[in-house]
C-alpha cells in the first residue's frame, strides 16, 4: 500500500468513527463528559482533577500564569485553581491532556521528538492566540485558546498512527495537507465532539487567507500560527521567505500597533505558554 493509499484508509476509518483511543485517553474523555453537565458542581470537578497528576499540575500553573493572575497571592491547590480559572478554561486544560495523551505510546525516537515539537509548537499557537484574541480581535479569548490546542490534532492522530506505516509522514507535502490536515484532523475534530466555531476557524487556517486587521476566531489562529516561535514539524515553512508572515507584523489595531501590543504581553504569552508545556 503507497503513501496515498494510507492516508486514504486513515481518513476512512476516522470518518466511519473507527478509531481506538489509547487507555488514557478514554478517561480523560469521561472526564470531559462530566465536566461537560451544567449540574458538575465546582468540588466534584476539583477531585476529579486531582485524580490525575499531570493535569492537577497543569491547572495550578496556569491559574498562576500571568494570563489568569488576578493578585500577587499565588494557588497552592487545585480547587482554588479550578475556581479561578472556570470550567470552560478547565475544559481547554484537559484537551490539552488528551493531545499530548494521544502519542503516549510511540516508541519511535523520531516520531516522538515529531510529537514533542508539534506540542511545543500547539502551546505557543494557544498562548498566542488567547492573547491576540482578548488584545486584537476581540473574540473569545478562552475559544482561541482552545483552537490553538487543538489545531494540529491530525498531526497528533498521524503521529500515533506512524510506527504502523513507516514513511507516512514523509514524502510530498500536497498529500499530507489534503488528506493529514483536511480530511483526517477534521475527522478527528469531529470524534472529539470539537464545537463548530472551532472546527470552521481550524478549516480558515488551514486555507490561510486572513483578513487585515484580523477580526474573526479564524483569522486570530491564522497569526497565531504564523508567529509562532516554534514552527509544526509536520510543515515545511522557511520563516525568512514567508511574506505572509512578515506582512502580519504590520498593521495597527484601534488602539496601538500589533508589534508593540505583543512586546507588551510577552510575560503573558509566555507563562501560558510554559504552563502548557508541563
Amino acid at each position: 500500500m503507497d503513501r496515498l493509499e494510507i492516508f486514504k484508509s486513515i481518513a476512512a476509518e476516522v470518518n466511519r468513527g473507527d478509531i481506538v483511543f489509547p487507555t488514557n485517553v478514554e478517561a480523560s474523555l469521561k472526564l470531559q463528559r462530566i465536566l461537560d453537565d451544567p449540574d458538575c458542581h465546582i468540588d466534584t470537578a476539583a477531585k476529579l482533577i486531582m485524580a490525575d497528576p499531570l493535569l492537577s499540575a497543569r491547572t495550578v500553573a496556569i491559574a498562576n500564569s500571568a494570563a489568569y493572575r488576578r493578585s500577587t497571592s499565588e494557588i497552592t491547590h487545585v480547587r482554588l485553581a479550578v475556581n479561578r480559572l472556570g470550567f470552560r478554561t478547565l475544559k481547554a486544560m484537559l484537551a490539552a491532556v488528551i493531545v499530548r495523551q494521544l502519542n503516549s505510546k510511540v516508541k519511535d525516537p523520531v516520531l516522538k521528538h515529531k510529537a514533542d515539537r508539534l506540542w511545543e509548537h500547539s502551546a505557543h499557537v494557544s498562548s498566542l492566540a488567547q492573547v491576540i484574541a482578548k488584545q486584537v480581535t476581540r473574540v473569545d479569548p478562552e475559544t482561541a485558546m482552545f483552537a490553538g490546542i487543538v489545531h494540529e490534532i491530525g498531526g497528533f492522530y498521524l503521529i500515533s498512527r506512524a510506527e504502523e506505516f513507516p514513511g507516512l509522514l514523509d514524502g510530498e507535502p500536497e498529500i499530507w495537507i489534503e488528506y493529514g490536515e483536511r480530511m483526517i484532523g477534521r475527522g478527528i475534530m469531529r470524534q472529539l465532539n470539537i464545537p463548530e466555531s472551532v472546527m470552521n476557524a481550524v478549516e480558515a487556517m488551514w486555507h490561510g487567507v486572513c483578513a487585515f486587521p484580523p477580526e474573526s476566531l479564524g483569522d486570530t489562529l491564522i497569526l497565531a500560527n504564523d508567529i509562532a516561535p516554534v514552527l509544526s514539524p509536520l510543515h515545511d515553512v522557511d520563516r525568512e521567505y514567508n511574506k505572509r508572515f512578515a506582512r502580519r507584523l504590520n498593521f495597527d489595531t484601534e488602539d496601538s500597533s500589533f508589534q508593540i501590543i505583543m512586546d507588551e504581553q510577552e510575560e503573558q504569552i509566555d507563562t501560558l505558554a510554559t504552563a502548557l508545556m508541563m
